[in-house]
C-alpha cells in the first residue's frame, strides 16, 4: 500500500471512496464528499493523502486549518475514510500516521470530531472546555503536539456547514 498526496486524476475516486465509507455511519449526513471538494476549490486543505492499492484508491484523509479558541496553528482532521472492503486492514491507521507525521512539521497540534475508542488510540482525547457547539464534549478531541491545552470552541473551514459562535 502506498500513502501519498492526491492528484487531480485521484478527485473522482475520493469523493465516490468518502461517500460510500460514510454511508455506513449513522452520524453521516450525506454532504462527507462535498466538504472535501469545497475545501478543495477554496485553497483549504493542507494535507489531502490517499492511501493506494494496486492502484486503486482506497482511503483519504483531509486536514485543513482550525483555530482553538484563540489559538490558530491547529489542523483539523477529517473526514478520513476507507472503503468498506478494506475495513481492519490498517489503512485508516496508516493514514493518520502519515498525517500526524507532516502535521507536526506545521501545526501546534490536530483536532477533529470523532469516535473517542478509535482516535484515542492515536492520542486524540476529549479536553475540559474544548467543544463544537450541537456536539457531544467526548467527541470533540485534540491532540497537542506541544504542552498547550486546548480551551475553546473548536473553529473550522465553513466548507464544514457548522456556523462558529466566535
Amino acid at each position: 500500500m502506498l500513502i501519498r498526496n492526491e492528484t487531480a486524476g485521484d478527485i473522482p475516486a475520493i469523493s465516490r471512496l468518502v461517500t460510500e465509507a460514510m454511508l455506513l455511519l449513522p452520524q453521516a449526513t450525506g454532504t462527507e464528499a462535498r466538504i472535501v471538494e469545497r475545501l478543495r476549490a477554496d485553497g483549504a486543505l493542507s494535507l489531502s493523502l490517499v492511501a493506494e492499492e494496486t492502484g486503486q484508491v482506497i482511503g483519504h484523509l483531509a486536514a485543513s486549518a482550525a483555530r482553538i479558541g484563540n489559538q490558530d496553528g491547529w489542523a483539523l482532521i477529517g473526514p478520513l475514510a476507507v472503503l468498506p472492503a478494506w475495513h481492519r486492514q490498517g489503512i485508516g491507521s496508516a493514514l493518520m500516521a502519515e498525517a500526524l507525521r507532516r502535521l507536526r512539521t506545521t501545526s501546534r497540534g490536530a483536532a477533529l470530531v470523532g469516535d473517542p475508542a478509535y482516535y484515542g488510540r492515536f492520542g486524540f482525547r476529549s479536553f475540559p472546555g474544548l467543544f463544537v457547539p450541537g456536539c457531544p464534549p467526548d467527541v470533540v478531541q485534540a491532540l497537542p503536539f506541544d504542552d498547550s491545552t486546548p480551551h475553546g470552541e473548536l473553529i473550522h473551514h465553513p466548507a464544514f456547514g457548522l456556523d462558529p459562535q466566535a
